[in-house]
């Protein structure tokens, strides 16, 4: 069992980390690279947005995630 508020916790201080803590790896690692571009995008202005955004669903992503492991759905 996997706690969705953990999952979403975590991602909220690391996007990625939330999706590590499900067992999904990859797309764990692959948030983080995802979000260390988004810091180096924010000299030209759009990775603030795109930052905000990609964390936005990181949170999500984590929390949903987590539920439907609960359910026995992934």
């Amino acid at each position: 069992m996997k706690n969705p508020f953990v999952a979403a916790l975590l991602s909220f201080f690391w996007t990625g980390l939330g999706q590590i803590y499900n067992g999904q790896l990859f797309k764990g690692l692959i948030s983080i690279v995802i979000q260390i571009v988004n810091v180096f995008l924010m000299v030209i202005v759009i990775g603030f947005l795109t930052f905000a955004i990609f964390w936005l669903w990181g949170i999500y992503d984590a929390y949903t995630t987590a539920e439907d492991m609960n359910k026995g759905l992934k």
